[in-house]
């Protein structure tokens, strides 16, 4: 169909590991960063899927280690996601049956506003847009399926 590839199924789709290359602007500086890593979706006890990323992210030249966990849940619908924070609290939805998504997350004075693009069996994307009074980001990640290890 297009630009976009259905997923009938996201947690099905996420399971396994990929590489990521995230590029970080600050519209209001103009500086630019990038983060290159890999994120596993693996089996979480109960259902769904436990999301790991680790890597190294270079911010104004200095390279830094940069990990988050999120928890990938089973959501309200077939094949959607709850997506939450590793304590748990909520932060969006995501139903990728079309493809595409886009999720807002109000967090304090910012608001977060991403946008999930599936462009076929190996590659996805998002792109998240940060305003609020002290930040102006824009934060585009690929995601590209690493081959899966035999024998």
């Amino acid at each position: 169909m297009g630009e976009f590839w259905p997923v009938p199924d996201a947690l099905a789709y996420l399971a396994g590991r990929w590489r990521v290359e995230r590029s970080v602007r600050d519209l209001a500086t103009g500086e630019e960063g990038h983060f290159t890593g890999t994120t596993g979706f693996g089996q979480l006890d109960g259902g769904g899927l436990l999301h790991r990323e680790s890597g190294t992210f270079v911010w104004r030249g200095v390279a830094r280690p940069a990990e988050r966990t999120l928890r990938f849940l089973p959501g309200p619908a077939p094949g959607t996601v709850d997506v939450r924070f590793a304590d748990g609290r909520p932060f969006h939805g995501l139903d990728l049956t079309s493809g595409r998504h886009i999720a807002d997350h109000p967090c304090s004075a910012d608001l977060y506003r991403g946008e999930f693009s599936v462009r076929d069996a190996d590659h996805w994307r998002t792109v998240w847009r940060v305003r609020g009074p002290a930040k102006d980001l824009v934060l585009s990640t690929d995601y590209t399926r690493e081959a899966p290890l035999h024998g």
